[in-house]
């Protein structure tokens, strides 16, 4: 075994827009500037292209026709093993210490199988909570059986749904996940060791400086940014709308970033929200500074990197009490964790005392800037010793 190991790492996703491949981005950039050898086996638009620079290798495989649709930006590829033999010799080539991969994807199966044949550490990233998507995706489906069968079916699916992806994750010797909740879970159904692999932010990207609101708009502005999908929950932010025009509140507005199929619905029941739609670079970074307060309902998501990007743009927020995102955020410090009911309240809190909004915008600003990617990456170089041992 050389030292430090040589990665080689398959994500599911590394050009879309979600957390996968925005950690594993990150990733790229930390070993490009620690000069780690690192292979990195990823879908892309330059079609079975390899590239080296550096002690970083990229091997960038084209998804086929048979290909089907996850999300609007991911899909599985049906024949993916095509692409097995240049794999393998890629990864002969490269002689790698250990494979990581980040998910039950057609990238991880293939990276899991070659792990196998040879004979190589295999370490795993829990990165979503497909369990509950499959049970959130399902209720529209179940709407057609009585409402106890329906639950009762959903939490079948949810159950099924968490054996089947323990079954792949015990392959691994070591595991990531993004909280101490889930570590928790994974550790009890596989039998594995789990590390922490948490995110990182980029404080200089997400700024409060970016903010740029001229002195007449006063609107409390409630921000959300990600996909607009069921297992978000962004139902809420409608009630949340309906709750505050009961409550006499109507100098407020939403701005609601991202794609998805719940937009239309949201749209309509929205009147007084802004849709950008999917934004990079400088127009994000504008739109989160420009926000109040970031609203993020989800009960889904197993860490939360918006709500970071929030805090370090100096926008407090309120989150659920299930997921990763309530580890984020510290309790009247930086933002609120509240269950559906009360997220109403809790803005109308905020919305009423301006000084303690102030207050949280700073301290949100400042624990942001202690989290660092370089920090994230470092940890799991060390446990990678521990899939190693």
């Amino acid at each position: 075994m050389s030292f430090p190991p040589r990665v080689a790492y398959f994500p599911d996703s590394f050009h879309e827009i979600n957390g996968v491949a925005h950690t594993s981005r990150e990733f790229e950039a930390f070993v490009r500037r620690r000069n780690l050898p690192f292979l990195c086996v990823r879908a892309g638009r330059r079609a079975d292209r390899l590239q080296t620079e550096g002690a970083l290798t990229t091997l960038e495989l084209s998804r086929g026709p048979l290909s089907f649709g996850l999300e609007k930006d991911l899909s599985f590829d049906l024949v993916f093993f095509r692409h097995l033999p240049l794999i393998a010799r890629t990864l002969r080539s490269f002689r790698p210490d250990l494979i990581h991969i980040t998910g039950p994807s057609d990238f991880g199966m293939i990276g899991a199988s070659l792990a196998n044949h040879y004979h190589l550490p295999l370490v795993a990233s829990w990165h979503t909570n497909v369990h509950e998507y499959a049970a959130k995706r399902s209720q529209k489906f179940l709407k057609v059986l009585p409402e106890r069968q329906a639950m009762l079916a959903a939490e079948q699916i949810e159950r099924s749904s968490l054996f089947a992806s323990a079954q792949f994750y015990s392959m691994a010797r070591v595991l990531f996940a993004p909280n101490e909740a889930l570590c928790e879970l994974l550790e009890d159904v596989t039998r594995r060791p789990c590390k922490l692999m948490q995110r990182g932010i980029n404080t200089t990207q997400f700024s409060p400086q970016f903010r740029n609101r001229t002195p007449d708009d006063t609107a409390f502005v409630l921000g959300f940014v990600g996909r607009l999908s069921v297992e978000k929950n962004v139902a809420l932010l409608v009630r949340i709308r309906e709750q505050l025009l009961a409550a006499g509140i109507s100098n407020f507005r939403f701005l609601i970033v991202g794609h998805g199929v719940q937009e239309p619905w949201l749209r309509q029941h929205l009147p007084n929200a802004e849709f950008p739609g999917v934004l990079h670079g400088e127009a994000l970074s504008t739109a989160y500074a420009n926000m109040d307060l970031f609203v993020f309902p989800s009960h889904t998501d197993t860490f939360g990197n918006v709500v970071l990007e929030a805090l370090s743009s100096g926008v407090p927020a309120v989150v659920t009490p299930d997921g990763g995102p309530r580890y984020i955020v510290e309790e009247g410090k930086t933002g609120f964790v509240a269950d559906d009911e009360n997220f109403a309240n809790t803005i109308l809190h905020l919305i009423g005392d301006p000084e303690p909004h102030n207050q949280m915008r700073a301290a949100a600003r400042a624990v942001a800037l202690n989290a660092s990617w370089d920090s994230v990456f470092d940890s799991v170089y060390e446990a990678y010793t521990l899939a190693l041992a």
